[in-house]
Order: C-alpha cells, then sequence, then structure tokens
C-alpha cells in the first residue's frame, strides 16, 4: 500500500474517530457542565501533545505563540457553541450535517478578509446546502430549534477558525499550532465554566471514563491522525474524505440513541452531502477506493 492510500485510510479513520467524539462529548456531559468538560478535555489533549513539539515550543517567538493562541481563541468560541448546542439538541446526526455547512461558509469568509473570491461550483453548491439546511430545520413547519441555531453558529466560528489557522499554519509548525491552540481553548473554557457553571458534587465514575475517551481518543489521537494523514496526501482529497464525519454521525447515533430521522430530515441530509461533493470536486467527483 503506498503512502497516499495509507494517508486515506487514516483519514477514514480519524472521521470515524471524530464522530465517536459526538458520542462521547454527549455521553460525559450527561454529568458534566459542558463548558467544564470542553476545558479539561483540550487542557488534557494539549499535555498529550506537549511532548511531540517541546522542543518548537522552547523556539518559537513570542510572536508566533501569540498568533498560535489567537487561533486558540477562535477555535474557544467554535467549541463552546457546539458543546452548548449538543446540549440542549435530541438529534446529533442533524447537528452534525449542519456544522459540516462550515466548508461552504469557509470561501465566504476568505472573500471577506483576504479578497479571495469562491470558485464558481461555489454558487453551484451553496443553493443546494441551503436547500438542504430548510429540509432540516423547516420540515415540521416553521418550528427552528434552538439547537439548530447554535450548530450555524458553530459552523461559522469553524468557517473563520478555518481560515486563520490555515494562514498560521504556513508558517507554523503544525503541532506546535494544535498544542497551543488546544491549550488556549482548555483554559478559556475553564474560565467559561467559572463564570457561567455550577460545580456537581460528585461524578460517577462512568463519566470520567466517556470524558478520558473523548479527550484521549477523540480529540489527542484524532488531531494526530489527522496531521499525520494530511502530510501525505492531497488537500482536496483529504477534505473529501472528512466529509465523512457527520455521515459516521448519524450512523451511530441511530445505533446509539435510537434516533429517528423523518423522510425531509434525511433527504436534507443527502442535498447537505451532495452540495459538499459537488464543491469539493469541482461537480466531477467519482467514487474511489482505497486500496
Amino acid at each position: 500500500m503506498n503512502a497516499e492510500r495509507k494517508a486515506s485510510w487514516i483519514l477514514v479513520l480519524t472521521t470515524l474517530f471524530a464522530a465517536f467524539g459526538w458520542i462521547f462529548s454527549k455521553q460525559t456531559i450527561a454529568g458534566l457542565p459542558p463548558f467544564g468538560f470542553v476545558g479539561l478535555r483540550f487542557l488534557l489533549a494539549s499535555l498529550c501533545i506537549l511532548p511531540l513539539c517541546h522542543r518548537a515550543l522552547k523556539q518559537a517567538s513570542g510572536q508566533d505563540i501569540g498568533r498560535a493562541a489567537l487561533v486558540g481563541v477562535l477555535l474557544s468560541g467554535a467549541l463552546l457553541s457546539w458543546i452548548h448546542a449538543i446540549s440542549i439538541s435530541d438529534t446529533l446526526g442533524e447537528g452534525a450535517f449542519i456544522v459540516s455547512l462550515s466548508m461552504l461558509i469557509v470561501p465566504l469568509i476568505a472573500w471577506a478578509l483576504f479578497k479571495q473570491r469562491p470558485k464558481r461550483i461555489f454558487w453551484v453548491s451553496l443553493p443546494i446546502a441551503v436547500i438542504g439546511l430548510g429540509f432540516l430545520s423547516l420540515s415540521e413547519g416553521w418550528h427552528p430549534q434552538a439547537s439548530q441555531l447554535w450548530f450555524l453558529i458553530n459552523a461559522t466560528m469553524l468557517a473563520l477558525h478555518f481560515n486563520i489557522n490555515s494562514k498560521y499554519s504556513q508558517t507554523l509548525p503544525v503541532l506546535l499550532l494544535t498544542c497551543i491552540q488546544l491549550f488556549v481553548t482548555g483554559v478559556l473554557a475553564m474560565i467559561a465554566s467559572l463564570l457561567f457553571e455550577t460545580a456537581p458534587p460528585s461524578v460517577e465514575p462512568s463519566i470520567w471514563g466517556w470524558f478520558a475517551l473523548s479527550a484521549l481518543l477523540a480529540t489527542a489521537l484524532r488531531y494526530v491522525l489527522q496531521t499525520l494523514g494530511q502530510k501525505h496526501i492531497n488537500p482536496g482529497n483529504a477534505a473529501l474524505i472528512m466529509i465523512l464525519e457527520p455521515v459516521w454521525t448519524v450512523v451511530l447515533s441511530v445505533v446509539w440513541y435510537a434516533e429517528q430521522l423523518s423522510h425531509a430530515k434525511l433527504f436534507g441530509c443527502v442535498l447537505i452531502l451532495f452540495a459538499l461533493l459537488v464543491y469539493r470536486t469541482d461537480g466531477r467527483f467519482r467514487l474511489r477506493r482505497f486500496s
């Protein structure tokens, strides 16, 4: 198996870990405050990555650390809105597809920040995605849920983070950038928890088990695998594989929580997935084997 195919399988495994992260998070916040959970999770994940970038951290300038910290501030905003949405949502699969719209919001933010005009295919994909979002949120009449709005805010924040992260990843070591932004996210989430949440008097041991899975598998290992996979594959192909995350999330939420998606909402998910495929492949997608 050549390096690119191996990287493809690594990224497929990454999307599966990311999807399990939705389940692990939902299980954990049943016993931990949502913001506190994010804080502890990302602080632990950053400490796991620290040994891999210790030398780069010692050599980094104050300006480099400041840039990485700024990316962490954006990531914290995205993750706090995400975990709040999960805490008030009953449909993780639907939320995963709304969050996946961040890929189509990225070009709009790049246009606003860096004057980079979107590709023509973007204007074909965007209306399809908007119609899909409509089926998700309006399938039962005009009764939008608060969780849907928070998932959409999260998608916008992720798109902003993606643009700034891409800009600074050109000049900063990847693991250093990842470690610092995870650490900053953890610190800001802990501050938010202290300000807005109350610590539970006790936490069941099973909750800490879910927390460990979330921090070690769905965060630290997931980001390391993603970095490793992206190193040996074309960025466009990598982005296409990452679209699998919401698909896995729907499958897991149906199996784990017995979620019921109406035909209209399922059609909305399909439209969003189709829009992402059209955009990522310039309208010329085809199925490829990974082996």
